[in-house]
């Protein structure tokens, strides 16, 4: 079996129409999810960018050591290993952070090719523009798509990682003007606070998201251009297909927008509620029967799941669990629980997470731990907690954690042995000891 990886980043789930979203416009995606297993209920471990990235190469929950940091030498890595089973591995990515300043993503792959534009390149990229091939989802998509017609014959693992829908939201204006027909050009970015408190009209909000929904239709528009490529080379009866990202983004959600807080070079994080938290996850595999699964899931399954299906050794350093019995009907369940966090750092440390600049963390950067119908928010020991009922309550809005005290308590216990049972340091856990 061949691999293909496509990884698009900060595409919420439910701006995705197989996931139910009856306005935004995913043809192409909607349609591949109907050959595949789609996951209703797929998590973010680490977060954002470059934590998940870490996580979905090693198969660990690396937000208990390493946060937003170059990937370690040490690590054992999926390109690595399937390049050592005689893959020849190939990365196509825009995603501006893999190779600079020596974080080493690039690692694995016999080549790997970066393709300019996102981050502070965009300038320049921007204006070379002409027509939407020039945007640098669709240049990503379509350099996979040539790697593939020169490799169709090899056994491969082909890793596609484009940053959009990420901000910047400025696709062809034709996207746009599907949700805003009478679009005048205008772009919004996300302040990364509350949106009223930094001024910001509801207006300026339905702009922000019609140029995000843009950006998703673009992304759908190539993601199923290169699947139908696959199909073209008669590769979709032996190649395994994953469609996912590394989390979402607040659009206005609990007054928020952005996908974290932050405001004069300090972060702050953010409570993470589903619209980040949660992910969309399809898994194509010839053969196996599609459906939707509403196990929950988390994304370092990704690293085992792929070795466990084309019979490569999952090394013992993998933390996570392979969801190749839930492909195959053979299990109901991968986990108890789930849990998405930004990496354990304590108040006072300096992080990169976000972008390349260095930021001074100033709180306890929450965690949500997901288990059954419940998702618990937790920070730190006295901070007061969010408990949600998630069947009874999908968009978060009553927390019920009074009313609901011992359900609290034993998913913050599940938390605190879970952070113990992978060995973070003790200086990260006893702050978190508690509840």
């Amino acid at each position: 079996m061949n691999i293909v990886v496509i990884i698009s980043d900060t595409l919420r789930w439910d701006y995705l129409g197989c996931y139910g979203n009856p306005k935004v416009r995913t043809p192409h995606l909607d349609r591949f999810a109907r050959e595949c297993v789609l996951f209703e209920r797929a998590y973010a471990a680490s977060f954002p960018t470059m934590p998940m990235r870490a996580d979905l190469y090693t198969g660990k929950f690396t937000f208990t050591y390493l946060g937003w940091a170059p990937l370690p030498r040490e690590e054992i890595i999926l390109p690595q290993l399937l390049a050592e089973a005689g893959y020849r591995t190939m990365a196509v990515v825009d995603t501006p952070f893999f190779v600079r300043n020596g974080y080493g993503y690039d690692r694995g792959f016999h080549d790997f090719r970066w393709v300019r534009g996102q981050g502070g390149d965009r300038a320049d990229t921007n204006y070379e523009r002409r027509y939407e091939e020039d945007y640098c989802a669709p240049m990503t998509f379509a350099a996979a798509e040539r790697w593939l017609e020169r490799h169709y014959k090899e056994k491969f693992f082909l890793y596609v990682d484009t940053w959009d829908p990420h901000e910047p939201w400025d696709p062809p204006a034709h996207y746009v003007e599907l949700y805003l027909p009478e679009w005048d050009g205008t772009k919004v970015g996300p302040p990364y606070w509350y949106w009223e408190e930094r001024g910001l009209t509801a207006q300026q909000v339905e702009i922000a998201r019609a140029c995000y929904a843009g950006e998703v239709t673009m992304v759908d528009r190539w993601a199923g251009r290169l699947i139908e490529r696959m199909e073209s080379l008669g590769l979709l009866d032996k190649t395994i297909i994953v469609f996912t990202t590394d989390h979402g983004f607040y659009l206005g959600e609990h007054g928020m927008f952005g996908k974290a807080l932050m405001q004069k070079g300090r972060f702050y994080g953010a409570p993470l509620y589903e619209e980040v938290a949660r992910v969309p996850l399809l898994i194509y595999v010839p053969g196996v029967k599609p459906r939707r699964l509403n196990a929950v899931v988390t994304l370092p399954d990704l690293m085992p799941t792929l070795l466990e299906l084309v019979g490569v050794e999952i090394p013992d350093t993998v933390q996570a669990y392979s969801l190749g019995p839930l492909l195959r009907g053979e299990a109901r369940l991968a986990h108890r629980f789930v849990v998405t966090t930004m990496p354990l750092y304590n108040p006072g440390e300096v992080t990169r997470v976000v972008d390349n600049f260095e930021r001074r963390v100033e709180e306890y950067l929450p965690a949500t731990i997901t288990a059954g119908s419940w998702s618990l928010l937790y920070t730190r020991e006295g901070v007061p907690v969010e408990l949600y009922n998630l069947r009874e309550d999908p968009q978060q809005r009553e927390n019920v954690a009074k009313q609901n005290r011992p359900i609290a308590e034993r998913m913050h216990r599940m938390f605190v042995n879970f952070l113990r049972k992978l060995g973070t340091e003790e200086r990260l856990v006893e702050p978190r000891a508690r509840l």
